[in-house]
């Protein structure tokens, strides 16, 4: 069996490409396929880490009373409405 072949053909106009073209670029020659192959991976990595944050998230968030929130609402004191008066009424 033979080794797949890939080709990369950036459109230099397209902003992500050419800068994806200028990082490539500063890969060393004989580095360039493990470089790829490492960016593919970590990307992939990174998207199954953010997927599993997300799903935690939302089960450790099912388990927040709602009503936590709402009591922690203060009022605003008095003495801040007063010095926020007192510089509205300088303008």
């Amino acid at each position: 069996m033979t080794r797949p072949r890939f080709s990369f053909r950036p459109n230099l106009r397209n902003e992500e490409h050419s800068k994806a073209w200028e990082i490539l670029q500063g890969v060393p020659e004989g580095q360039r396929n493990a470089f790829l192959v490492r960016v593919i991976l970590e990307n992939e990595q990174k998207k199954e880490l953010e997927k599993i944050l997300r799903r935690v998230l939302r089960e450790e968030l099912k388990a927040v009373p709602v009503q936590a929130f709402a009591e922690q609402e203060e009022a605003v004191p008095k003495e801040m409405l007063a010095f926020l008066d007192t510089l509205i009424e300088k303008d």
